[in-house]
């Protein structure tokens, strides 16, 4: 056992804590694990607020009645959209857009439009 132990720095055995050997590995061992461990609070943290303030947010936009949106895509394209009122209104457009593009009544396209370049009218010459 004493055999392994030595090996093991900062052990009671071995002694690579001490001296400038110990103080660099320390050094650069901190170095290399206070970004990771700054990172990681602060992403915990960040997580706990969103995490905090997500049902507030959703409460509030269901009981207030704040309007909803309707997307349609193509893929993962975004095709067509539209208002639809509250939560109720959003759910049973829902399904009626979905009725009608299963019937083949696909809507316009209002999103993602390329854009057409106008052709330039020629000089005519007199």
């Amino acid at each position: 056992m004493r055999d392994i132990l030595r090996w093991l720095p900062g052990s009671y055995y071995g002694n690579w804590g001490d001296g400038a050997l110990g103080a660099f590995l320390g050094l650069l061992s901190l170095i290399l694990v206070i970004p990771f461990l700054v990172l990681l609070v602060v992403a915990g943290i960040e997580m706990a607020l969103v995490l905090a303030v997500l049902p507030f947010a959703l409460l509030g936009r269901v009981l207030l009645g704040r309007h909803w949106t309707v997307e349609v895509r193509r893929g993962r394209k975004p095709w067509t959209e539209e208002k639809a009122g509250d939560w109720q209104a959003s759910d049973l457009r829902i399904h009626e857009v979905a009725d009608e593009i299963r019937g083949g009544s696909v809507p316009e396209q209002t999103l993602n439009l390329k854009k057409v370049k106008k052709e330039q009218p020629v000089d005519q010459v007199a």
